[in-house]
This record gives C-alpha cells, sequence and structure tokens, in this order.
C-alpha cells in the first residue's frame, strides 16, 4: 500500500527528533571540521551544539545578498545554524523566523539562539508545505537540504512564492537525482536520508518556474562519487535511523555500498536561487 503524505512526514519528524538527541554527522561532513560549505570565520561564534547539528548539503546563505534590515525565513531550521548565521547579517534591524514541524529540533534551536544572545531570530512550529507566515512578508527564503523530504513540494514551491515581499528571493541548497529505482524510491530509510524522496534538477527548476518565480539558476553543483555516496548513505543512516532498525524494514535491507554504486553519475547537490518578479 502506497505511503501517504502524513505518513511520509511522521517518519521523518521521528528520524530528526531522534537525530537530534544522538552525536550526529549529517550529510556526509566530518563533524570535527566545518560542516560542509561552511567556513571556520562563519561558525567562530557560534554555539557548538548548532554546528554538531547541522544536517545539512551546504551553506545557503552562501553569495546571499542579505543586508541589514532584512527578513529571513528559514524552511526546515533544525537545529538553527542556519537562522543564527542569518541573524548576524539582518542585523539589530531586521529578523529571521525559522520553521520547523519537530519539537525536539525546535527546542533545541531555541536553546542555541539563547546561548548565541540573539534577539531578533524565532523559531515557529509548521510545515513547509503550510508555513505560518503572512502573505509577502519576507525578503529571503532559505532552506538546507530540507525540501526534498517533503512529500508535496509543489506545496513547497508554491509557499516559497506566496510568502516572498514581490522582488524577493530565495537560495536553497538541496540534493537532487536522476533515474533512483523504484525499489530505493520505495525505502523509507533512504527518504529519511534524503535520498529517496529527491526529484531531478530538471524537476526543481520547473516547481519553482510554475509558482512564478524567476530567474531561476542552479549552481554549485557537487557530484557525488561511489565512495563520497557510500559514506553520504552511512553517515545519513547513522543520523537519523537506529542502527537496529536500518536492515529490518518492511521494504528490506539498507546496503549503502550497492546503493552508492546503483547512483554513482546521478545524485548531486547544488544551489537553486530564484526571484518574485516585482509586479506580483
Amino acid at each position: 500500500m502506497p505511503r501517504s503524505n502524513d505518513d511520509i512526514r511522521e517518519s521523518v519528524a521521528t528520524a530528526y527528533a531522534s537525530a537530534v538527541t544522538q552525536e550526529p554527522t549529517g550529510c556526509g561532513c566530518d563533524c570535527a571540521e566545518a560542516p560542509k560549505g561552511y567556513t571556520s570565520d562563519e561558525l567562530t561564534h557560534l554555539p557548538e551544539d548548532a554546528i554538531r547539528h547541522s544536517l545539512g548539503c551546504g551553506n545557503p546563505l552562501t553569495y546571499v545578498e542579505v543586508k541589514d534590515g532584512d527578513t529571513v525565513l528559514d524552511l526546515g531550521s533544525g537545529a538553527g545554524i542556519d537562522i543564527l548565521l542569518a541573524a548576524d547579517r539582518v542585523g539589530p534591524n531586521g529578523r529571521v523566523i525559522g520553521v520547523d514541524m519537530t519539537d525536539e529540533m525546535i527546542a533545541k534551536a531555541n536553546v542555541n539562539i539563547a546561548a548565541a544572545g540573539v534577539t531578533n531570530v524565532e523559531v515557529r512550529k509548521g510545515l513547509i508545505e503550510d508555513l505560518p507566515v503572512d502573505d509577502e512578508s519576507v525578503d529571503w527564503v532559505i532552506s538546507n537540504c530540507v525540501i526534498n523530504l517533503s512529500p508535496e513540494k509543489d506545496r513547497v514551491f508554491g509557499e516559497i512564492a506566496r510568502v516572498l515581499k514581490p522582488g524577493g528571493r530565495m537560495l536553497v541548497s538541496d540534493i537532487v537525482v536522476e533515474n533512483l529505482p523504484q525499489a530505493l524510491r520505495d525505502n523509507q530509510f533512504l527518504y529519511n536520508g534524503c535520498v529517496a524522496g529527491a526529484i531531478s534538477e530538471s524537476q526543481y527548476v520547473a516547481g519553482l518556474e510554475a509558482v512564478g518565480l524567476s530567474d531561476v539558476k542552479v549552481k554549485n553543483r557537487v557530484l557525488y562519487d561511489s565512495q563520497q555516496m557510500e559514506s553520504a548513505i552511512d553517515d545519513e543512516l547513522d543520523a537519523v535511523q537506529k542502527e537496529s532498525d536500518r536492515c529490518c524494514g518492511p521494504k528490506g535491507c539498507v546496503e549503502s555500498h550497492d546503493v552508492a554504486e546503483s547512483l554513482v553519475g546521478g545524485i548531486w547537490s547544488c544551489q537553486f536561487s530564484a526571484r518574485k518578479p516585482a509586479g506580483v
């Protein structure tokens, strides 16, 4: 029986609630170093816990022209690494809003916000398919390896267009996959690990354009080879799935080496940017 959207979201929420209570490694990064896409200078003043619980695939604030006084919205804000970085960029006259569906992640983010001593950040509970954010109220939408987890990506794209001010912009880091075998796409463990729910780059671009966003661009592609993919899958599964469950689910075993070999040349991380036309 096909999984419902609610079932998928519940599984993702459970997995990431578990991840935030463990020692994470996240998307293949070595957490003894800066998470993927971040510089040591950027992370100097952040709480260590926000850095250690970064589960992304890139830095969505790279090359973002956020300025003092802007309002930034982070979809799936997790433990708070990106909202804290954004808070510094927008300054005391700006505002940063994080949205997450997981109580444990929100609690962790609020601890890190307090530890960082920032007052221009808030985290709201909600779905990225139904954002608790007013129409045309934000200058920037960012997100870090989260939209791939949504079972209703068209709704997410529509919500991005809705909440952006005319002329507002988005930049998200995410995983894309080409020609994923159906047997892997049906595996919820791999879905929670940012693989099985990913769509193709062309589908991503088409989805953003379909909701009226313009100047859609793709940049900073990082293609995973077999060894990198195997490491990333292992790290993701370790972060979001108990070891005892990894090979015991209804869809059978998850063998990271076999999965990685089947995905060579077909999976990569990248950044998508777009703008809401000023006249919309």
